[in-house]
């Protein structure tokens, strides 16, 4: 069967995607990224940011938490010096977009529109930043409001991306959709606190956002809550590693899934996912991705 997923007018040659934050710009990683169904990029704000101060990362049990605080160059560094390499980038980039206010959205889309980008990723979710981020993706209004202004700016695909801390995804998914997005991607990491031998916060923005294998059960309950509450398409993550986990991602509702903390281990993580599940496919006889789509949801009982 053919793997190539397509969303609005934009074809991914396969499912798997790389998370933002944790495989650069794409271009770094050009003979993965080749083969990957797309790349999304790290973060990117209109001025550079240096980023939260260290330690930005501490291994947990079963997963990370990471402070990163979208450390980026900007967004006009970005097309004078980064775009022209991701020219080599064969498969789809899309770039994440952040922000603190709804202005600058607007301004990051307009700057952005009339480039080679495939897309946008409205990162309405991160847990790392004083303003913004996942401020913004605990309000369905907010949700709503900024989508609603980029869609005006942007013919691109458009992607909202959630947060599921202390906020019902589905309420804020129903938002974006609203709004015209194209798409929603769920779940970006779950707030998290580390504390040191001495009982102090190890982390150098204090907190962090939890993500890798521990957060994929909750993942997965989310993307199949979300799934059967929107009838765009979802692009599932949360602790993918496998392609099972992969599988597991679709059946509960997905049509792409991103990659993310694997790829910290492993630079080829994503790739590693995408064999497997190509062949599984290839073993299970699946004819399409609608063999498996949703398939959590069938003879549910509410």
């Amino acid at each position: 069967m053919t793997l190539e997923v397509v969303i609005r007018d934009v074809k991914f040659p396969n499912p798997v995607l790389a998370a933002s934050g944790t495989f650069g710009f794409g271009w770094e990683f050009l003979a993965v990224a080749n083969r990957l169904g797309g790349v999304v990029t790290k973060g990117l704000t209109i001025a550079p940011r240096a980023g939260n101060p260290p330690p930005r990362i501490v291994e947990t049990a079963s997963g990370v938490v990471n402070s990163v605080g979208l450390e980026n160059p900007g967004v006009e560094v970005f097309k004078r010096e980064i775009l022209p390499r991701l020219q080599r980038v064969k498969c789809p980039v899309i770039v994440n977009l952040a922000a603190g206010k709804e202005e600058e959205f607007c301004e990051l889309t307009e700057t952005l529109e009339q480039t080679p980008v495939a897309g946008l990723e409205l990162n309405l979710s991160c847990p790392n930043v004083k303003e913004g981020g996942v401020v913004f993706g605990q309000d369905a209004l907010q949700v709503e409001k900024i989508t609603r202004a980029v869609r005006k700016r942007t013919g691109k695909l458009l992607i909202v991306k959630l947060t599921a801390n202390f906020v019902d995804p589905a309420d804020t998914a129903k938002a974006a959709e609203a709004a015209g997005a194209d798409a929603v991607s769920l779940i970006n990491t779950l707030f998290a606190l580390v504390l040191d031998q001495e009982g102090k916060p190890l982390l150098g923005g204090r907190t962090g956002g939890l993500s890798g294998p521990a957060i994929k059960p909750f993942a997965l309950f989310c993307v199949e809550r979300v799934a059967r509450a929107v009838k765009i398409p979802v692009i599932g993550m949360g602790g993918i590693k496998t392609g099972q986990d992969a599988f597991e991602f679709i059946c509960a509702g997905a049509h792409l899934i991103q990659v993310g903390t694997a790829n910290l281990v492993k630079p080829d993580g994503a790739l590693e996912v995408v064999k497997e599940l190509r062949r599984m496919a290839r073993t299970r006889g699946w004819q399409s991705w609608d063999d498996i789509r949703g398939k959590a949801g069938e003879g549910r009982f509410s």
